[in-house]
């Protein structure tokens, strides 16, 4: 692996810490928001207001398609899969130039095809 993709990987890393900590974050805030909005009549009303509810279902879709994404990730990523394998055999063995870029094609094909294919389909799909 070459020195940009480390730090590539890198940034990475580093942003999904900083995702992670946010998201607990604002769970924690409307948590909070959730336990004193039945003693609060004009916090309730703010909560329910359709700008609110909105924001919140476009975060919950969000995370929904990420959640999905991830678990196909970890199964390409961690899975027997020959692509999955020879992927990971030629960073493991920092492959000739030549291999890689043909090897990073087809494993990117098909990631963007199952992508395109998840998609596809949960246009048809109810939210989860």
């Amino acid at each position: 692996m070459d020195r940009e993709s480390r730090d590539s990987m890198e940034e990475i890393h580093l942003r999904i810490l900083r995702v992670t900590d946010d998201l607990r974050m604002i769970q924690r805030e409307l948590n909070c928001a959730a336990m004193q909005a039945p003693t609060d009549p004009e916090l309730m009303e703010a909560l329910a207001d359709a700008p609110e509810i909105e924001t919140i279902q476009v975060l919950k879709s969000a995370l929904d398609q990420m959640r999905h994404f991830l678990w196909f990730y970890m199964q390409v990523v961690t899975s027997d899969s020959e692509m999955g394998e020879k992927f990971r055999q030629s960073l493991r063995q920092d492959a000739p130039a030549a291999a890689v870029p043909e090897m990073e094609r087809q494993f990117q094909s098909a990631t963007d095809a199952i992508m395109l294919r998840y998609l596809a389909d949960s246009k048809f799909r109810k939210p989860d």
